[in-house]
């Protein structure tokens, strides 16, 4: 599908983003329109997921807080001590869930690390706003930090990925000022940030305004390319070449931001990769983004 295509057959209209009509910026935080083969990657997954659990069995479900969805699920690798990957997923912030992601595991777990998938609430559910999510997911990276040693990992080397929306409430953690609930300012050693969005201002100003309660407070708040003066960890970043113009930018303009505020920065571009085929790598340790997040994490 060429989404650029459509727009030479209309009129455009008036400008709301950058060079952009409001069709364009809708269709720029719409995945489906450049990646229309969603249907199929899900399908993988779901019998990817099914393959691993068979090989792995289930994970260990653990209660990081008081509410019925927060919960983690931990594959634990056999490696005494071991570091940690925490993975945030994704799902435009109105779906997902952690066991969406079993596939990914196995790759860290014979690598020697445990991999951690969490659980949490949507805009759905929390009357569009995503602050109750970033506080969950806060939670659960602290309530990993906390208790490591309880399921074998190693409190000094916990790790975070996030993508997609799970990208940018993986970004929320980086500005995270740590120290005001009690803990060390690095409890987290590197972040990857696969396709996410580091500036809530014109996903705001697109059609995802109608399920996101979006306010001035949210987006100041929200966007880690405001607050990068906060930012201590490593970040790679990455997106595909054929992802939306808008994914794209977004991690170009905040690995830029970050680069020149003299903070530890990666950009990767997966070439021939679409939005939901850079997630589906994470499975791989040969994979775009999983052999990124072993890189990250020291491990082969």
């Amino acid at each position: 599908m060429n989404p650029s295509a459509p727009a030479r057959r209309r009129a455009k209209g008036p400008l709301v983003w950058l060079d952009m009509d409001q069709q364009e910026l809708d269709d720029a935080y719409d995945q489906t329109v450049y990646a229309p083969n969603r249907e199929e990657i899900r399908a993988r997954r779901l019998a990817n997921n099914e393959i691993t659990l068979r090989i792995l069995g289930q994970p260990d479900r653990v209660a990081y807080g008081a509410a019925e969805i927060e919960k983690l699920d931990i594959y634990k690798t056999k490696t005494s001590n071991a570091p940690v990957m925490i993975y945030i997923h994704g799902g435009a912030w109105r779906g997902g869930s952690s066991s969406q992601v079993a596939y990914m595991a196995e790759t860290f777990i014979n690598a020697g690390a445990h991999f951690i998938a969490v659980d949490f609430n949507n805009v759905k559910e929390t009357d569009g706003s995503i602050f109750p999510m970033v506080d969950q997911v806060r939670r659960a990276v602290a309530w990993v930090y906390k208790n490591a040693k309880s399921f074998g990992g190693d409190p000094a080397r916990v790790y975070v990925t996030g993508h997609s929306s799970g990208g940018h409430l993986a970004s929320c953690l980086a500005i995270t000022d740590w120290e005001k609930t009690g803990l060390p300012r690095d409890i987290v050693k590197g972040f990857l940030l696969g396709s996410g969005m580091y500036d809530l201002k014109a996903p705001r100003l697109s059609k995802r305004s109608q399920y996101v309660a979006f306010t001035d407070a949210m987006e100041e708040e929200l966007s880690a390319m405001r607050h990068i003066d906060r930012i201590t960890a490593p970040i790679t970043i990455t997106y595909g070449s054929l992802e939306t113009p808008e994914f794209q930018r977004q991690a170009r303009d905040f690995h830029a931001a970050l680069t020149a505020a003299g903070k530890q920065s990666k950009l990767l571009e997966g070439h021939a990769y679409n939005h939901f085929e850079t997630q589906e790598t994470m499975g791989s340790p040969y994979g775009f983004m999983g052999r990124a997040a072993l890189a990250m994490m020291g491990l082969k």
